[in-house]
């Protein structure tokens, strides 16, 4: 490994950023339809990034 990336041992490794943009999308729709879009892009951005941290966490 000469560019500085650790063994994965074959491993696959889950990404979570797909539920952070996910989020963002359906919390300003979610919200747009109560009429509220920037509180909803802020709580699904929240969501998504708790997912995120989650998939994160379990997969290390």
């Amino acid at each position: 490994m000469t560019d500085g990336q650790k063994p994965t041992n074959g491993a696959n490794k889950n990404a979570g950023g797909f539920f952070l943009a996910a989020g963002c999308i359906i919390g300003t729709v979610g919200g747009g339809l109560l009429g509220q879009p920037s509180i909803g892009l802020l709580g699904g951005l929240a969501a998504g990034a708790l997912i995120a941290i989650a998939i994160w966490y379990f997969d290390r």
